[in-house]
């Protein structure tokens, strides 16, 4: 019973393992996405906003013109920044609370496999009792 009772917190523990591991891949897939999609959204503002700046060129200075650009990638920069601060705090929220529930949850299963050994335990018990009546 010890045995078997092992072998099922290790299930346990390798299957909390493995729901880990693939809550992480999509957690990590998702950020991939997320970040993809701004790189892409930026990448057009930024080309929109490239082409206005090439037609302004024709009249502005070109020391204007670098100014213009620095500070455009300065606020890219500051934007990309912030947007994966935030993703990264929603996916560590996300990893705490997912930790949480899978530690509840196994709590949850442990205690189950208690009960049920506690259960086979006492019925062990009895048989041996009454196997010994019964000599």
């Amino acid at each position: 019973h010890e045995r078997e009772h092992d072998r099922e917190i290790s299930e346990l523990i390798t299957k909390h393992k493995e729901e880990m591991e693939k809550l992480r891949a999509e957690l990590n897939k998702e950020q991939q996405h997320l970040l993809d999609e701004l790189r892409q959204q930026m990448a057009a503002t930024h080309k929109a906003e490239i082409e206005q700046a090439q037609l302004q060129s024709q009249t502005l200075h070109s020391l204007e013109l670098e100014a213009l650009r620095l500070s455009l990638n300065n606020m890219h920069t500051s934007q990309l920044e912030l947007t994966q601060s935030n993703l990264r705090k929603e996916k560590e929220t996300a990893l705490v609370e997912l930790r949480e529930m899978l530690n509840d949850k196994r709590a949850q299963e442990v205690a189950i496999l208690q009960s049920r050994h506690q259960l086979e335990w006492e019925k062990v018990k009895e048989q041996c009792l009454k196997e010994k009546e019964d000599l």
